[in-house]
């Protein structure tokens, strides 16, 4: 009996968990940002340092604001021109055009499926022989990465919660089961850790691979 409230306990007390950690973490880099701007402002005009809560609050404020910025430049000619030339611009900083392209590409694919990215989730056999999880076909045709791989598939397989940090997996194409799921219901399975499942159970998971 025991045993029998510590596990209800326990899973009604996780998600609440998960969640405190996770704003957790976004309150400690709002305040990690903002912390030495208003600082610096602070004794510029010679006041004492902002407490915590003042700085978490204004970071939430700024950020707030930010993203609303953001949004209405997206949402006129000029705003998107403006976007446009900072994003050229980080693209040509060394070491940060990397990192940056890389974020970009994979968050247009993830939210919608850009250049048909994303858009095919399949079945694949991963990490090792007999455990299988969901992925999305990122890319036909590996020969530009080893022999042989024009009938190879690079597959991108989410990790949760967090998905972007995945891992991208070439395997052959024989070896890739297509799945009846939509980019949407197998990315919310994966973010869950496998709790959320599609209402209908797909009918072609399992199902024998076609031949090239």
């Amino acid at each position: 009996m025991i045993r029998k409230y510590l596990v209800a306990g326990l899973f009604t007390l996780l998600p609440l968990v998960v969640t405190v950690w996770i704003l957790k973490g976004i309150f400690n880099a709002l305040v990690g940002i903002f912390r030495g701007p208003l600082t610096w402002l602070a004794h510029a005009i010679q006041l004492p340092d902002p407490p915590t809560w003042g700085l978490a609050l204004f970071s939430a404020l700024a950020t707030g604001l930010l993203l609303l910025l953001v949004g209405a430049l997206v949402g006129n000619f000029v705003g998107r021109q403006l976007l446009d030339w900072l994003d050229e611009l980080m693209m040509h900083v060394p070491v940060v055009k990397t990192i940056y392209g890389a974020t970009r590409q994979l968050m247009g694919a993830i939210q919608s499926g850009q250049g048909g990215s994303f858009k095919e989730v399949v079945l694949v056999e991963w990490p090792h022989p007999g455990s299988f999880t969901l992925g999305f076909v990122a890319h036909r045709d590996c020969s530009w990465a080893v022999a042989g791989g024009e009938s190879m598939v690079a597959v991108y397989v989410p990790t949760a919660p967090n998905p972007t940090s995945g891992y991208v997996v070439m395997i052959e194409t024989t070896k890739v089961r297509p799945v009846d799921l939509s980019a949407d219901q197998a990315l919310t399975w994966a973010v869950s850790g496998g709790v959320v499942v599609p209402a209908r159970a797909p009918r072609t998971i399992g199902r024998a691979p076609e031949q090239p």
